[in-house]
């Protein structure tokens, strides 16, 4: 029985350390010291995935820091891999310290000529001490018409081949949908003359686009109406005002204001 109760115990002992072991074997892994984050949020996105949708093949930028916390310093650079990319589309990657006034190195798709790609050794090393960071700024530049998904994955490396950490980036491009034109616009503006608020209402389209110009033809100021809007005028010099309301697949429409205080 003294048998038994003690080969009980050692396997609840064995069991107990073997599970503690691996927590803090898992824990150890999880924590590399390597942040990474998109410029102006905190959350921590290494190991994960950023997701941006758009609807033009204008160039645009995301910029993540890559923030070192493991307590050491260190010299990092940057390992880009392309998983998925539609035809033709190009891209910019520039990767400095933090305190870089130029933003770091810069490289074009040219220069990005081989997949895997990685930063060279001699200038594409950032050194980081304790909790400073480097700035990976990427530029995307969809190719007009050339609808789909890309998706980019952005190793941190010390040489090149052993990825510390990484961060996904994945970039739908689907062709716009334009606002609906039902029916015939109607637009009323009351009241006027006004002296401090005009209320504009509108049938016929999903949205529009309002410029209010001065009789001399000068642009006061430009916004996109999605319903009914209460303007404000009392800021506004007594004299005569123009709308001008637009609506994709429209003409221009025109509507005199008068202001009187």
């Amino acid at each position: 029985m003294k048998t038994l109760f003690l080969n009980k115990y050692e396997f609840y002992m064995k069991a107990l350390f073997l599970s503690l072991f691996l927590s803090v074997s898992l824990f150890a892994l999880s924590q590399d010291g390597i942040v990474i984050h998109l410029d102006g949020q905190t959350a921590d996105i290494s190991g994960q995935a950023h997701s941006v949708a758009v609807t033009s093949g204008a160039a645009f930028d995301i910029q993540f820091h890559v923030i070192n916390e493991t307590g050491q310093n260190v010299n990092w650079r940057v390992s880009r891999k392309k998983l998925i990319i539609p035809n033709n589309w190009n891209e910019q990657l520039c990767w400095g310290h933090a305190t870089d006034p130029f933003g770091g190195t810069c490289y074009s798709s040219s220069q990005m000529n081989s997949n895997p790609w990685t930063t060279p050794a001699n200038q594409g090393a950032v050194a980081l001490l304790p909790t400073e960071y480097a700035k990976l700024k990427i530029t995307t530049d969809p190719e007009d018409n050339a609808y789909g998904q890309a998706h980019y994955r952005y190793y941190i490396t010390t040489n090149g081949l052993s990825m510390l950490d990484s961060v996904d980036l994945i970039v739908d491009y689907t062709a716009s949908i334009k606002p609906v034109v039902k029916e015939e616009i109607s637009i009323t503006v009351a009241p006027n003359p006004s002296t401090e608020y005009v209320n504009i209402q509108f049938t016929g389209s999903e949205q529009l686009q309002l410029k209010m110009m001065d009789a001399l033809g000068n642009i006061i100021s430009r916004e996109v109406l999605y319903g009914n809007r209460k303007l404000n005028v009392s800021d506004l010099n007594s004299g005569v005002y123009f709308l001008v309301f637009e609506a994709p697949g429209s003409k221009s429409i025109t509507r005199k204001l008068v202001v009187r205080h």
